[in-house]
């Protein structure tokens, strides 16, 4: 297993009624899960909260002493559907997944569960990431909370916070029979502090019990004339009833003064930052005092209409500030006081960005330019601007940042993936390019210098689906690829069965790397772990051939660029029908190395003899081709300059990040080693016998040497 462990803090998740639990927001959520007597968990792993499911299977003991079911669900649909347990037992849940996207997988079994209602709590806990730092779409969830008539809540990076969100989550949701997300950004995942912690609860009503004791209500299942009695029931009785929980336990806030000529409404996900940025306008300081009124909403949907408007009353303007595209909240309002006939100025998106994150520094020139506007005698005590970093605006350094590109996303050293991507690059060399449909994972950087390989991506396992249409007559077959992750998610059946049951001619690649690598290093079914808890190595060539695939092939060792190049080549030019496929597989490197290292380290410290294996360049011989770097891209590659005066180029040099796998020097020559490229073992505890050895070799190496240098030509100065 590759998965981060928590076993140590989870051991916190114990703390009862009274103790002070510390840690990081995502132990947060769990330990309040566990103290809300929730009844099953499950969940896809995804950034921001990939190691919630770390933390959850490492807590799993603790949950099953609770009687709390967990499971890591195939994908987030399957997790969602999870949540139909709570549709007729009054059973709490709580699932887990990245959003936005993994809000689009789990759409339909969230339509269903938000029509019919639930009568137990169902919590959706999304991890949420916008900016230029973010992996996916920039999208919004509260489009679907509003689409679905579920409700948003964005509590407040603290966990005191989290906590109340996620016990007062699964209230809400019971009080109004509708599920409830609770939207966490990567900042509230990983924010540290410290909560008075409650007692584990068991429990009220048991799995076990609902299974022994089956429930229907048909007023609950989405068929007709149940499904348009359940618009009526959300506008009707759950919206009310939503809106008079918030008001009574008062989960939206209030700070600063409570009259003010301006006024700001805020996403709870975003105080942390608001109040830093009105910290460098003089108007907070560190410990949260502020002098402008805030309404923070930690229920972003629905909206409480009667808070609101009390908080506009006598202010000239208030802004908005709501996270991503498009300004739903900022509609809402503007509609309500029109409604209303309430004159209050309402601004947003028009003085802050239209979309991504809002940072501390977006934030100060937001709310700068909105109170500069409309009461600018709050800014007296401005602090004043600090002077630009003077690193930044050294001269050398601008010039440097002009002729230096900048160097992109890239896989880890020894990824077994790059060279995969080599060997396309030979093969396209010889037949040309080809159109190549892309997937979710580690292989979209083969879309990226140095490979520049990959058209399209569509979704976690529909690289081979997206590339459906180009299944016509034609001298070139389409290419695709997918991760083993996304074809456990979806690609079996969404991809790998479309291509086969429609006779499809393309040729589709499954990178295998033993795990969800993309994701944190989960284990899936395909997995070379023995996995007490779960059952893995499924393999993947039998699942293709159990569903119709014939010309199957599987690559055990990607490293091999000849095979590699071989098989694709093959691939490309077979006369057989139907979906060529091609299963490539070996170990993550990065998973490698968290399995590897701690165990070489033991068995160093117990005197043990060790071997590492380290590849190095010649620069004597190196000529200054750089195909090693052009056909890799391995972050541990570089150049050095060499003090040859017969070469002009700079030779090809490998820094202390190398792993050993060798691909550099078997993609410099076409899959033929290098002969510049070298390999030295490094020996720890080495024996007698590896001394002599080492003796022995450096005299030969020595006296060689010195045979070449009384050969080499010197010019006189």
């Amino acid at each position: 297993m590759a998965e981060r462990s928590f076993a140590r803090e989870v051991e916190d998740l114990k703390l009862g009624e009274g103790d002070i639990f510390r840690g990081e927001g995502i132990l947060a959520i769990t330990k309040a899960l566990l103290q809300s007597g929730v009844s099953y968990v499950g969940g896809y792993q995804g950034s921001p909260i990939s190691h919630l499911m770390d933390v959850l299977a490492d807590a799993k003991d603790v949950m099953e002493e609770l009687g709390v079911h967990f499971e890591t669900s195939a994908s987030e649909a399957a997790a969602a559907a999870m949540l139909s347990a709570s549709v007729m037992y009054p059973v709490r849940g709580a699932v887990t997944w990245k959003s936005t996207a993994g809000t689009n997988v789990a759409s339909d079994a969230l339509s269903n569960l938000s029509s019919g209602g639930v009568t137990g709590g169902a919590l959706v806990i999304i991890g949420e990431d916008f900016g230029e730092g973010s992996s996916i779409m920039q999208e919004r969830s509260h489009a679907f909370a509003m689409k679905s008539q579920m409700w948003l809540m964005t509590p407040r990076p603290n966990l005191p916070s989290i906590v109340e969100a996620v016990e007062k989550g699964f209230e809400l949701s019971e009080a109004s029979n509708t599920p409830v997300m609770l939207q966490v950004g990567i900042r509230s995942c990983h924010v540290h502090g410290h909560f008075v912690a409650k007692d584990n609860k068991r429990p009220e009503y048991t799995l076990k019990e609902a299974l022994e004791n089956p429930r229907r209500d048909l007023s609950r299942i989405v068929l007709p004339p149940a499904s348009f009695a359940h618009e009526k029931e959300k506008l009707e009785k759950r919206w009310p009833a939503a809106v008079e929980f918030i008001k009574a336990n008062k989960l939206n806030e209030h700070f600063g003064p409570t009259e003010g000529e301006i006024g700001i409404v805020l996403q709870g996900g975003v105080y942390n930052g608001a109040m830093r940025a009105l910290q460098h306008l003089g108007l907070a300081d560190v410990y949260g005092n502020c002098r402008v009124p805030l309404y923070v909403m930690n229920v972003s949907y629905p909206m409480v209409d009667d808070e609101l408007i009390e908080f506009a009353a006598g202010k000239k303007a208030i802004l908005m500030v709501e996270e991503g595209a498009p300004e739903y909240i900022e509609h809402t309002l503007h509609t309500l006081f029109r409604r209303r006939d309430i004159q209050t100025k309402v601004s947003g998106k028009d003085v802050l960005p239209l979309g991504g994150e809002y940072t501390t520094p977006v934030l100060i020139k937001g709310l700068g330019a909105f109170i500069e506007a409309n009461a600018p005698g709050l800014l007296g005590n401005r602090p004043p601007v600090p002077n630009p970093d003077p690193i930044l605006t050294d001269p050398k350094v601008k010039a440097l940042a002009e002729v230096v590109p900048p160097r992109p996303a890239g896989f880890c050293t020894g990824c077994p993936e790059r060279p995969i991507f080599a060997a396309m690059k030979l093969v396209e060399k010889e037949l040309g390019e080809h159109h190549v449909s892309a997937d979710i994972g580690c292989h979209l950087f083969s879309i990226l210098p140095p490979f520049n390989i990959g058209g399209t991506t569509m979704g976690y396992g529909l690289g081979p689906a997206s590339a459906s249409a180009f299944n016509v007559e034609a001298d070139k077959r389409s290419i695709s690829v997918m991760g083993d992750g996304g074809f456990w998610h979806n690609g079996l059946a969404t991809s790998v069965g479309n291509a086969v049951f429609n006779k499809q001619d393309g040729v589709i690649l499954v990178v295998d790397n033993y795990y969800s690598a993309a994701t944190g290093g989960q284990d899936i079914m395909s997995s070379r772990a023995l996995n007490p808890r779960r059952k893995t190595n499924n393999s993947i060539v039998n699942a293709v051939k159990g569903i119709g695939a014939t010309w199957v092939r599987q690559i055990d060792r990607t490293y091999d660029v000849a095979k590699m190049r071989d098989t694709l080549k093959e691939a490309l030019t077979t006369k057989e029908p139907g979906p060529k496929i091609i299963v490539a597989s070996s170990e993550c490197s990065l998973n490698k190395q968290r399995r590897v290292k701690p165990q070489f380290a033991k068995a160093v410290k117990d005197g043990k003899r060790m071997v590492k294996e380290r590849f190095g360049v010649d620069e004597d011989v190196c000529t200054g081709d750089h195909a090693c770097i052009r056909l890799s891209g391995c972050p541990s590659l570089s150049v050095k300059h060499t003090d040859d005066p017969l070469k002009d180029d700079p030779v090809a040099a490998i820094d202390n990040s190398c792993v050993g796998c060798g691909n550099c020097g078997e993609v410099s020559e076409a899959a033929v080693l290098c002969p510049s490229f070298y390999r030295a073992d490094v020996i720890h505890n080495p024996t007698g016998w590896d001394r002599f050895a080492h003796r022995v070799r450096k005299a030969v190496i020595g006296w060689l040497q010195s045979r070449r240098a009384e050969a080499r030509v010197v010019f006189a100065d």
